[in-house]
């Protein structure tokens, strides 16, 4: 890897701008103001780093507008993009003058793009935070939110905050985080992304922001205050005593397929991507291109990234989109080299790291592979509790999950993150109000979005004022949050699911900026909430590892029975009672599906 800093870099007696592109024949710097554009000739760097472009500038240029262009070959068959006519954004910009938008041009051979893409801002000097134990608490409350979809209808807000990152230190967000103890806050994508070309041709754009165009720049809708309004929000939280996960996708760029845009790393160094032996991209992402994560410029860009974050934002740690990606060289390596370097390096070794254990590659789910100091989303916790409240999984499975998931993870470290919703898929409301998906506003013809989700309507499908009903959707929903709250582990609640938020039975909303995705303050179910908080103060006061099955304590049948083979396998067997043996934390849990009830007592 480069041993010169990439990026901008302004100091008082220069500016200097560095950019790899191994196979280009040539690169400018491409300077903008007020509409003109100035290119200067870079040279390359010395045999060294001979794939490194750079030139220095007399000058402190800090709030210039910049980008590149490259010259070379035109071969996207064999990874060969280099396009003059293309303005390029720095894959180590940290900051974008404004959101990226998309269109055809982005990929037309020979089409100026200076007018459609965003400039790179020079960074001013960065301040470095305190260095800290990361503000967060193994086996506490990890809680996922949406900046935008968070706030927007959030009416006790000043309306100039609603939507962006400053918002979620306004003192009423703070109070209700600490009524439900979370213990960190996990922020969907703040950085900036592209729409998908098949988005505006259908009115939608992209909302979730699982699309990035540079994995440094915040998106300038959400955090229009930049690092300063982020490094001084993460500090806000952490003065109540709340951490900050960032969701980073560092698995994929929105340069998309081979249709796709030349906007930043493919027109500078597609061998960022990988690609078959004939020249094919890989998608392992599902999203047209995959980065190469055993090349080692790529993780070197990772790398950076995260401790971006950190250091000048403090950041408690990351949640990574996809993460079977980071450890592919083609196949999953569960020693592999980006691993070591994150617990190697100073700024990263302390911080919590939190994968999504798949991707839709070959073997691409690891779901307990990952290092033992990481922890890991548990979609078998998701979709086995479900299946037990609607009545098609044993117990027996259940009581593991609760436990731990030590058949994933072992007994000795419980590195799970159970979960019943997340933002990818259902909503709790609608997982015990809609038995199908319901994504016709995605305009895919409700094609998109995950086929089975093992949910149930409870006799009527969507909306409905039917008390009978809605009385069990209620007491479904609370019997699944007592399993959540009651469950060995990390858990992880999706933003408004304490207070019945519902999506209108769409699983798949990374495309509705609107009141279908932003949650609904006023007209939300605060006896739910209150159930939820009491259930938070009740876990929060033991210690997180509630059920250690199968040593410690007894599992009965409701009856009081001891449990029998037959009774952990059948399904017909509807709950199971559990007596902790610990004196420092007695408790009685009791789970009972015909009554729709989970109940916890101290004994």
């Amino acid at each position: 890897m480069s041993e010169t800093v990439l990026g901008a870099i302004a100091t008082a007696d220069g500016t200097s701008f560095a950019v790899s592109a191994p196979r280009a024949e040539a690169v400018s710097l491409c300077l903008f103001d007020e509409g003109n554009e100035q290119r200067i000739a870079m040279r390359r760097d010395s045999e060294a780093d001979a794939d490194i472009w750079q030139v220095e500038l007399s000058g402190d240029l800090t709030g210039a507008r910049y980008g590149y262009r490259a010259w070379g070959t035109w071969g996207p068959e064999r990874g060969l993009w280099f396009d003059p006519a293309k303005l390029l954004i720095d894959p180590y910009a940290v900051q974008l003058d404004r959101r990226p938008a998309y269109d055809p041009r982005l990929s037309a051979l020979g089409e100026d793009t200076a007018a459609l893409v965003p400039k790179a801002v020079v960074p001013g000097a960065l301040p470095e935070v305190a260095r800290a134990q990361p503000h967060f608490t193994r086996g506490g409350l990890v809680y996922e939110l949406h900046v935008r979809g968070f706030t927007m209808r959030h009416t006790g807000l000043p309306a100039k905050l609603r939507g962006t990152v400053a918002a979620l230190a306004h003192p009423l967000i703070i109070a209700h985080l600490k009524k439900l103890q979370v213990t960190a806050v996990e922020l969907m994508p703040i950085v900036s992304w592209l729409d998908e070309r098949h988005l505006p041709p259908l009115g939608l754009s992209n909302f979730w922001g699982y699309n990035p165009i540079a994995p440094m720049a915040l998106d300038p809708v959400l955090c229009p205050g930049g690092m300063a309004e982020l490094r001084e929000t993460v500090a806000a939280l952490h003065a109540a005593g709340i951490g900050v996960i960032l969701d980073v996708v560092l698995n994929h760029t929105a340069e998309s397929d081979m249709q796709g845009p030349v906007i930043g790393l493919r027109g500078l160094d597609d061998a960022a991507y990988a690609h078959e032996p004939a020249g094919t991209l890989i998608n392992d992402t599902g999203c047209g291109n995959t980065l190469d994560f055993s090349y080692p410029p790529v993780r070197e860009l990772a790398l950076v990234t995260l401790r971006h974050f950190v250091r000048h934002a403090g950041v408690d740690g990351f949640r990574f989109d996809l993460a079977t990606i980071l450890a592919r060289g083609p196949g999953f390596d569960p020693v592999a080299p980006l691993f070591a370097e994150i617990a190697a390096d100073p700024w990263l070794a302390d911080r919590v790291m939190i994968a999504e254990p798949w991707d839709i590659g070959p073997g691409g789910y690891q779901l307990g592979h990952f290092p033992e100091n990481w922890l890991e989303w548990n979609d078998r916790f998701r979709d086995d509790v479900r299946r037990f409240w609607r009545g098609d999984e044993a117990p027996g499975v259940l009581a593991t999950r609760l436990a731990g998931s030590a058949d994933v993870f072992g007994e000795q470290n419980c590195r799970s993150v159970n979960f019943l919703c997340a933002h990818d898929g259902f909503t709790l409301a609608d997982l015990v109000s809609y038995e199908q998906r319901h994504n016709q506003a995605n305009g895919e013809d409700n094609r998109d979005g995950h086929g089975e989700n093992f949910s149930w309507n409870c006799g009527v499908e969507g909306p409905t004022s039917d008390p009978a009903i809605l009385a069990r959707r209620a007491a479904d929903s609370r019997a699944l949050l007592g399993s959540l709250f009651a469950s060995t582990g990390t858990i992880m609640l999706c933003a408004g699911d304490e207070f019945g938020r519902s999506q209108q039975g769409n699983n798949n909303a990374y495309c509705q900026d609107n009141a279908i995705s932003w949650l609904d303050w006023t007209n939300r179910d605060v006896a739910l909430e209150d159930y939820v908080a009491g259930l938070a103060s009740w876990r929060a006061a033991r210690s997180s590892r509630f059920v250690q099955f199968p040593r410690s304590g007894e599992w009965l049948r409701l009856d009081a029975a001891p449990m029998t083979a037959e009774d952990w396998n059948s399904t017909a067997t509807d709950g199971l009672v559990y007596h902790s043996a610990d004196p420092e934390r007695a408790y009685q849990l009791r789970i009972d599906r015909s009554a729709r009830e989970v109940t916890v007592s101290d004994i």
